[in-house]
């Protein structure tokens, strides 16, 4: 049976009624249980323990002196020497075994008072369950918890708690669809006031916007900031040397406050924000209906400065509003410019001389190809690290976009890499004045590009023959109007870049195989041919001096004297 303490003024007060008031009808034990707060049972064995001590019912209230309480209490309570009853006394055979099941080992976990009674009970050990639960706190360590320090709120303005809770669902009117909405609380640790900025992700931008719009709300930043063990926030958790991200050491820089991340799993760390994440949830978000995000942002700002800053606290007694305007506010850090939120990445250098930030491509000097540099990446401006130095710098481009810069790449490419024609112009005409303009003469196109393999062509001729040949061969080739690399290749595979070439001559002494005399075409008509008969016509034609030449034509056949005949089909 369970053991329960008998209290003095408890047996005193049963038996008082029991004795009633004189004159009047004795009350029962049901009346005096009721009355008394106590089982009828426990009532009737008050009673009896007291008649047999010696009360009667007629004896008047003074016979209730101490002597007869404690006779009663004596009686009614058991023997219980070491102050504990005889469960207790059967428990302590069992506390080494209690005490490993409460602690576990490697292999079990530790156990709950509800097994231990049930692993006790077969073991033929059956005691009340209070009575177990009362020797494991006491003698063998369960739920033992270590002890809580108030701590001191400290100066005013120094410390603001900050932490994400989880509100409810929102439906995006942009996707249609229903989406987690979080609340990052900022909590003033001396005021208390607070502000609570809405969001649906919990991204190093998102975090950092909520604080934009918490220093714009507070008029000013506070000197230390206790977030939780945020992921973008803290990369590694560490009980006294935590390691902050770079997007946030950036922004911390840049507002000129200092982080104080709570502990892992330690929420006593940041006490004044965690009640507060209740607070929020059933006070501004439970039961209320918002469009979108905007407006739940808006009622939200509202709701901390009327409802929550106006409230009369239970700890401080005072409304947050007023300490803060009054304590807090005059003395916060100044409001810094907006922040431009920046990317950090860690990017490796490919083999074309380029890394991608942000799906953008980014020209790097060659020595760092296969390395990998930190980039910062803001709206103006790409910044590439290596090992704290800065290595490059670019102007930010779109998405698709490239900055590259013709120092980073080697010299005899950056020409054909830019399509820079100018670029290879220039060096064609290092080697030679009228290499410099054949090349010119090359890209002489509406599409230049397409011919810049011609001019790198021509270079391979200059480092395989040397500038001198193919300055000739290109001047010769110019004085021809000549413009092709074959033909300069030509010329100096057969080494007659040098050569004066022959020109064709303008006729021929000798009088070729067909050569005619103009007079041969002559035409001397004798008169009109008589219509319906057969006409002859007689062409009389000198012969060509020195040739006596004489032509006889007729309808078939045409014979040359002294020269060739040739024998023409008859038409």
């Amino acid at each position: 049976m369970a053991f329960r303490e008998v209290n003095v003024n408890e047996v005193k007060e049963v038996l008082r009624i029991w004795l009633g008031v004189p004159g009047s009808r004795p009350p029962g034990l049901r009346t005096i249980a009721a009355h008394c707060g106590v089982d009828r049972k426990t009532a009737r064995r008050y009673i009896e323990a007291a008649q047999a001590a010696g009360l009667q019912r007629t004896d008047g209230i003074e016979a209730l002196d101490d002597g007869l309480i404690g006779t009663v209490i004596e009686a009614v309570r058991p023997a219980r020497p070491n102050g504990h009853g005889a469960a207790w006394d059967q428990l302590l055979g069992f506390e080494d075994q209690i005490t490993a099941w409460v602690a576990g080992d490697g292999n079990h976990p530790p156990l709950t008072i509800t097994k231990i009674d049930t692993l006790l009970a077969r073991q033929g050990c059956v005691v009340p369950y209070r009575t177990l639960h009362r020797f494991a706190t006491e003698r063998c360590g369960f739920g033992r918890k270590d002890t809580t320090v108030r701590i001191v709120d400290g100066d005013p303005g120094s410390e603001c708690q900050i932490d994400f809770g989880y509100l409810g669902y929102l439906t995006d009117p942009e996707t249609g669809r229903r989406r987690k909405v979080h609340a990052l609380i900022f909590t003033a640790v001396y005021s208390r006031h607070m502000f609570v900025w809405l969001t649906y992700s919990q991204t190093l931008a998102a975090v950092i916007a909520g604080c934009e719009a918490a220093w714009t709300f507070f008029g000013g930043v506070f000197k230390v900031l206790i977030p939780d063990n945020l992921r973008p926030v803290v990369s590694e958790a560490d009980a006294v040397n935590p390691r902050l991200s770079q997007g946030w050491l950036d922004y911390a820089q840049h507002t000129g406050f200092v982080t104080d991340p709570a502990r892992i799993r330690s929420p006593k760390d940041k006490p004044r924000v965690e009640r507060a994440v209740q607070y929020v949830r059933g006070n501004y978000w439970a039961g209320e209906e918002f469009a979108d995000l905007a407006d739940a942002q808006q009622r939200a700002e509202a709701w901390c400065r009327d409802t929550a800053g106006m409230r009369k606290h239970g700890t401080t007694a005072a409304r947050p509003l007023e300490v803060f305007d009054e304590d807090e506010a005059p003395i916060l850090l100044p409001v810094p410019a907006v922040y431009d939120v920046p990317i950090f990445k860690q990017v490796k250098v490919h083999r074309d001389f380029h890394a991608e930030v942000a799906k953008a491509l980014y020209s790097i000097p060659g020595p760092w190809i296969g390395s990998t540099l930190e980039a910062r990446a803001d709206s103006a401006l790409v910044k590439f690290y290596a090992h704290g130095k800065l290595v490059k710098v670019h102007p930010r481009q779109p998405a698709g976009g490239r900055s590259t810069d013709p120092e980073d790449l080697p010299t005899e490419k950056v020409g054909y890499a830019m399509r820079d024609l100018d670029r290879l112009i220039a060096t064609c005409a290092g080697h030679g004045r009228c290499v410099g303009i054949y090349a010119e003469r090359l890209l002489d196109d509406p599409l230049p590009w397409i011919r810049m393999r011609a001019v790198y062509r021509l270079l391979g001729l200059v480092r395989r023959y040397g500038p001198g040949p193919v300055e000739a061969a290109c001047s010769t080739a110019l004085e021809l109007d000549v413009v092709s690399v074959s033909k300069i290749a030509s010329m100096l595979e057969r080494a007659t870049e040098t050569t004066t070439p022959l020109l064709p001559a303008a006729g021929s002494a000798a009088p070729s195989r067909f050569t005619r005399d103009p007079a041969e075409f002559a035409t001397n008509r004798t008169g009109p041919a008589t219509s319906g008969t057969a006409s002859a016509t007689e062409r009389t034609t000198p012969a060509t001096a020195g040739t006596g030449v004489a032509t006889d034509r007729t309808a078939h056949l045409t014979v040359i004297v002294g020269g060739n005949t040739d024998t023409k089909e008859p038409r």
